[in-house]
């Protein structure tokens, strides 16, 4: 591989190699090669591992109000061969792969193959510049889709979105408040409002609290008009 598609590479992923030998390694497939502990096997398996790192704590960082489940779920869309590949397409990596000649208009270069190379990538800039450099390259290129799938999962997370909004429009965060609870401790409902800068909003019962204060977000979406009334 000459320098000059070396540099290319460099200039389409954003990151400067210290170590080119570790480029070249990244862009070749076991299928260019004699010996597969030359090619990038080893360093998908890596950046698959740093990509999940990464893309988690981004998630548990910024979506405080979302629950295992929740966050598994964007997670798991996120790190996917399927998003991985459609990123590697946007960025035209699968170009610069070296593979052997039967794999040259296989149609896994725009699949597997492409997904493959992106967490090459990402391991190589692991290795080469430490996890700073990963996460700031993984978080350049998987930024929109992370805000995109956040967007996505909030229509069923009232609490998160009425947070965005709020800190967006008021620069206030929510609180929920307790008005009421009936019934046995075995079988109770609970009664919660939203308030924003001394602004109440109307409240809403659940069978536990959690419910309840997805209700009451549901409801001072309403009346922000964020959402539309379904009675309307």
């Amino acid at each position: 591989m000459d320098k000059a598609i070396l540099r290319q590479i460099e200039q389409t992923i954003g990151y400067k190699f210290s170590d080119k030998g570790l480029l070249v390694k990244a862009f070749t497939h076991s299928s260019a090669v004699d010996e597969r502990l030359s090619s990038n096997e080893r360093l998908e398996f890596l950046g698959d591992a740093v990509l999940a790192v990464v893309i988690c704590q981004a998630l548990f960082e910024n979506f405080t109000d979302y629950l295992e489940g929740d966050l598994t779920k964007i997670k798991s869309k996120l790190v996917s061969r399927e998003t991985c590949a459609q990123i590697s397409g946007q960025l035209g990596l699968q170009k610069f792969l070296k593979v052997g000649k039967g794999m040259v208009s296989n149609r896994a270069l725009s699949g597997s193959l492409a997904a493959g190379v992106l967490e090459t990538v990402i391991a190589a800039i692991y290795i080469d510049g430490g996890f700073d450099a990963a996460r700031e390259f993984i978080l350049r290129i998987f930024g929109s889709l992370i805000e995109q799938s956040d967007a996505e999962q909030a229509q069923g997370n009232y609490k998160s979105l009425l947070q965005q909004h709020s800190q967006e429009q008021f620069t206030a965060t929510p609180s929920y408040m307790l008005l009421d609870e009936k019934g046995p401790d075995h079988n109770k409902c609970f009664e919660l409002e939203v308030v924003i800068s001394d602004r109440h909003f109307p409240s809403a019962w659940g069978s536990n609290k959690k419910e309840a204060e997805q209700k009451a977000a549901y409801n001072a979406l309403i009346e922000l008009g964020v959402l539309k009334n379904p009675a309307g």
